[in-house]
This record gives C-alpha cells, structure tokens and sequence, in this order.
C-alpha cells in the first residue's frame, strides 16, 4: 500500500485493518480512534452522520477512522446503528465510544430509519460501514445541502486498487459510470442515489418514509419522496469523494464488471430522457 514509505492515496491507513478481525487492530489506533471521536461530539449537533452496520466487524473501524478525521466547521455527532449482526459488530461501536442503537429487523431500510429516528441534527448524512469517508466530506456536502431550493444531496464515489481491479482500470470504468450518471441525474437524479453517498434535511426526511420492504433501493425512494421539497442536487468535487470496496463489482475482472453494468443499463436506456414519480418494484426486491 506505500511507496517511497510515504502514503499513496488518502485512504491508505484505513485500509492497513479494512478487513481485519477487530480483535487484531493494534491498540494504539483503536486509542486513536477513540479519542478523535469523542472531541468529535457535539451535544447540540447540526449535522447526524449515522453509520449503519450488518456484520462489518471487519470493516466499521476502518469507516470510523475516516470519520474521526473528519474537519468541519459545523457541530456534528456520529452516531452507529448495529443491524441484527451476528459478528463482534456490537463491540466495535462500544469500544470506540460511538452512541448506537439495536436494530433487530433486518434490511438497511429499519436500519436507516433507526438512525433517522434518534439523530438530532437537521441534517443528516446515510454512511456505509464498508466506507472510507475524506476529511472535508461532510462541509463540501454541505456547501450543495445549506442553499435554497435543496432538500438532497448526492455525489460520486470511488472504489480502492486491489489485486483483481488496478487504479487504471478503476480509472477507466469511473469515468465511463460518472459520465452515464451525469447524463442521468438531469431527468432521474434518485437513480444516482446511493446510500453511502447521501445526505439530505432531517426535518423533510421525517415527513417522508423510508422504505422498510425492500432489500435495496430505500435511498433513492427516498429521494425520490424529498424532490417535493426541493430538488436532488449533486457534488462533483474529486477530492470529497468516499472510497468503498467491491460490494456492486465483485471479484471478478474489471471489464467483466464494466460488461456486466452496460448489459444492465442498456435494457432501461429510455428512462434517463424522461422523469417519473413512480417506479415499479421488482418481486426479487422485495423482502418477504
């Protein structure tokens, strides 16, 4: 991950216990985490960053590292919520001090209603516990949320180099994906929307409902349901953009993976010339 002993990306050190057992993550970052989260604290937050997490033993301390480095100008709080994981999940949140909550029903809809449901800020930001967040994330964010006419905030997000997926080929394929979700966000900006890149007003989210019936896709209903109080906007600033790893890739080869994503968008390419207010939900979506 070093070259020349000096860190080639931002992300880099988080990376050195991304998929660790917590138990081997030396004891001097936890020390450190724990430490830059709590002068993190506001109690009286404007802006909720709530990580949600359903077994990321391996991963949540990563995603709380970055956020510990987090600078901002404006009080936040960072709160977790433990989705029904069977892992050491649970420990990770204590041991590092962050408040969270018990979510027992299961899917990332219950478990970002929790959140929504105990936050405090007027703003809140949707965070992925298998993502390394930069530190100006949240005050870029909020430079597009804080101006008139907005309810919703998305961005773009970047995937780190590994074995199977080389930084050119990453390069290569996000360019490609930005360019097609640029095209899209003009006539269906909810199709853009991903939740570990989603931030939005707490108090319009709160008159909205957060979809608890379906396995993914509660973010861009949800923004979907937040275009009546202001329109989806978007931050295109290469330097705030989170990092995650391969969950909508998978392991296999990066053109495989670039293969597989145009044969998806080419059977709905009409819809990105049109709006809706309504989308079908597919049976294979929906929890049972």
């Amino acid at each position: 991950m070093q070259k020349n002993n000096q860190m080639a990306n931002w992300y880099d050190k988080y990376l050195s216990i991304y998929g660790k057992p917590f138990s081997e993550v030396p004891q001097h970052i936890i020390e450190e985490i724990k430490d830059r989260l709590s002068c993190l604290q506001s109690s009286e937050p404007l802006v909720s960053v709530v990580v949600i997490a359903y077994n990321e033993e391996c991963r949540l301390a990563a995603c709380l590292w970055s956020l510990s480095e987090l600078k901002s100008q404006y009080p936040i709080e960072i709160l977790g919520v433990n989705n029904n994981s069977k892992d050491a999940t649970e420990n990770v949140y204590q041991t590092l001090g962050v408040p969270y909550y018990n979510e027992t029903r299961q899917s990332p809809g219950f478990a970002r209603q929790c959140g929504l449901q105990h936050a405090r800020g007027k703003y809140h930001f949707f965070i992925d516990a298998d993502t390394f967040y930069p530190s100006c994330y949240v005050d870029k964010m909020m430079q597009k949320l804080t101006k008139p006419g907005v309810s919703c905030v998305g961005t773009f997000w970047s995937f780190y180099p590994d074995e199977n997926h080389s930084a050119f080929s990453l390069f290569l394929f996000e360019l490609v994906r930005d360019i097609f979700l640029w095209v899209q966000h003009f006539k269906r900006p909810e199709l853009n929307i991903r939740g570990m890149t989603f931030a939005f007003n707490a108090d319009y989210a709160r008159q909205c409902s957060i979809r608890t019936d379906i396995r993914r896709g509660e973010d861009g209903s949800l923004a979907l349901s937040l275009k009546k109080f202001g329109k989806i906007a978007f931050l295109y600033h290469r330097k705030a953009r989170p990092v995650t790893g391969y969950g909508t890739i998978g392991s296999q080869s990066m053109w495989q993976s670039f293969v597989d994503h145009v044969r998806i968008q080419i059977k709905g390419i009409g819809r990105i010339f049109h709006k809706t207010d309504h989308y079908d939900d597919d049976e294979s979506n929906l929890v049972k």
